[in-house]
């Protein structure tokens, strides 16, 4: 990308819901009572799951069909795709690894050719969040149902490291998932300029004070490429 590439205004997303009141303290129970408990802690693990999937799917609020389609990156990576990959590795690691596997699960699920990382031209925008959402409450309802050291098989990780527990896969999933929605968060300003997912990290400028920002950053890379060169 060069400095004259055309930059959307940028737009801050406003808070999702799981940060309309309280930001990140309603994200767990810590702190609230002396006694921590498996209980606090599964809580707590599951919040920040869902705060993440929240900042996920809202990455495809106000996008038309083409947009949310839109490959922004030599590997094609869009948002839409990111919403359905993560539906359906979230499927796995609460299905399959726990021996509750996903009803009626699409047929692409078990694809390994990247059928998960976009959608086809006989899936819409709604279907894929559906099906996230479909995937969601059956992760949520293994969670409810399991403690934090129930035991599962990751039958894709390699055999020495595939047993593992619901709290394990809890982290992972709220790792992956966190990850994928930096990723959309990205696709989705260069897309259209919205930026952030309202968790107060998104510096407050104007749009002139986001242009002279990035002028300022341009300037430094510019000039720090000419270190070293004799003039």
């Amino acid at each position: 990308m060069s400095s004259a590439d055309a930059v959307p205004e940028v737009h801050p997303a406003p808070a999702g819901p799981s940060l309309a009141s309280g930001g990140g303290s309603l994200l767990s129970d810590e702190g609230s009572a002396p006694v921590l408990d498996a209980a606090v802690h599964k809580r707590t693990l599951h919040r920040y799951l869902q705060k993440h999937r929240d900042a996920l799917l809202a990455k495809l609020d106000g996008l038309a069909e083409r947009q949310a389609r839109w490959p922004v990156t030599p590997t094609g990576t869009n948002v839409l795709g990111l919403v359905k990959h993560v539906a359906s590795v979230q499927a796995g690691y609460f299905g399959e690894v726990f021996g509750r596997p996903l009803p009626d699960p699409p047929a692409w699920l078990e694809s390994e050719d990247g059928d998960d990382m976009y959608a086809t031209l006989d899936e819409t925008l709604d279907d894929v969040v559906a099906f996230h959402h479909r995937s969601a409450a059956h992760a949520d309802a293994t969670i409810e149902a399991l403690d934090l050291d129930a035991l599962g098989v990751v039958p894709w990780w390699p055999e020495d490291r595939r047993q593992v527990t619901l709290h394990r896969i809890l982290v992972h999933m709220s790792y992956e998932t966190a990850r994928h929605a930096g990723h959309a968060d990205i696709v989705r300003e260069m897309l259209d300029g919205l930026a952030g997912d309202g968790d107060g990290n998104l510096a407050e400028k104007t749009p002139d004070e986001w242009v002279e920002w990035r002028e300022q950053l341009v300037d430094i890379a510019e000039r720090s490429g000419l270190r070293g060169i004799d003039a």
